[in-house]
């Protein structure tokens, strides 16, 4: 065989195993061809594409309705393939909710920044959270206000400079950073409330199973689901992309832990343990007890003893003590004391 040969030979087989294994990486259908508008080390276009995805993979596509905030993902209308529609600034969950009361077949969901979900749109929030409105939130916590130019966010870490707080936010004069996932854990309505992150291959592929499972706790219509995704904005912080991510982890993530604040069905799951457990206990206690009562009542079965009169009690008392004690006699005793 000669080396043109075996060249050929190898670029077909290369040719055939592209054929046979396609594409390794396709733009879901779920977003449009839309470039997106976001700056270099943003992590919006990672979470859009998770949440799109998502939807896809649940074949939902013709029946999700999103809602668009007011921030730098205003523009959310753009990039998603399916109906979007447009909120007043923290607005969103009111007119979810709208949508969902109305066509409770949809998948309905918002797409919120910090300062729309946590600062001007607090009541809708908490309130849409407590009714358990079966909508999904997915919350961009990036510590500040983006597209307005950097200013203090409910979020702002302490000390966090920004364009409001040049000398960093004091939290004698702005409070403390609402941990919006632990708020909301504690609302009846709430069936998920998880936070993650998209800093790496990893945290990536965790945010979408947390926003996938959002999305089909709401399809089974269990309530209120939040994802928090801890996010980047490295033009308010005024950092590189890299440098935002390590600024992330170390700053953010720390006062916001990831995990899982709120999970009906797992907090089911353990009630339902501790109910077998506690059934268990109670089956015990039961059997002791009838043990206990079978063996009184076999006790009572048993011939009693014979009755004493009380005179001859008295008798044999007065008859047995002067007998069975040994007399010692006065005398005795001195003798042994004067010894």
């Amino acid at each position: 065989m000669t080396p043109a040969t075996a060249s050929a030979k190898t670029q077909n087989t290369k040719a055939k195993t592209k054929d046979k294994t396609g594409p390794i990486f396709s733009r879901t259908p779920g977003l449009t061809d839309a470039i997106t508008n976001y700056c270099p080390g943003c992590t919006h276009g990672i979470v859009q594409r998770l949440v799109a995805e998502a939807i896809e993979e649940l074949d939902a596509q013709g029946r999700a309705v999103g809602v668009c905030p007011v921030g730098c993902s205003v523009l959310a209308y753009e990039f998603y393939s399916c109906d979007m529609v447009q909120a007043a600034h923290g607005r969103a969950p009111a007119v979810a909710t709208g949508l969902k009361r109305a066509r409770p077949e949809n998948v309905i969901f918002t797409y919120q920044g910090d300062g729309d979900l946590a600062s001007i749109g607090m009541a809708e929030t908490v309130h849409a959270a407590t009714r358990g409105e079966n909508i999904t939130v997915i919350f961009i916590n990036n510590a500040i206000y983006g597209m307005t130019g950097g200013q203090m966010a409910p979020t702002s870490l302490p000390g966090q400079v920004t364009q409001t707080s040049p000398y960093g936010r004091d939290v004698e004069t702005a409070g403390y950073p609402i941990r919006v996932c632990e708020m909301l854990s504690s609302l009846d309505g709430v069936a998920l409330a998880q936070r993650v992150t998209v800093d790496s291959p990893r945290t990536v592929r965790a945010a979408k199973k947390a926003i996938k499972k959002a999305f089909e706790y709401q399809t089974e219509g269990l309530g209120y689901t939040i994802i928090e995704v801890v996010a980047t904005c490295p033009t308010n912080w005024g950092f590189t992309p890299a440098d935002a991510f390590t600024w992330l982890r170390d700053n953010l993530l720390p006062y916001y832990p990831l995990g899982v604040y709120r999970d009906i069905k797992a907090e089911s799951k353990d009630d339902k343990a501790a109910d077998t457990v506690a059934d268990k206990l109670a089956a015990a206690k039961a059997a002791k007890a009838e043990a206990s009562t079978g063996s009184t009542e076999a006790g009572s079965t048993a011939p009693e003893a014979p009755e004493v009169a009380p005179e001859t009690a008295a008798e044999t008392d007065s008859e047995v003590a002067p007998e069975t004690a040994p007399e010692v006699a006065p005398e005795t005793t001195s003798e042994k004391g004067g010894e």
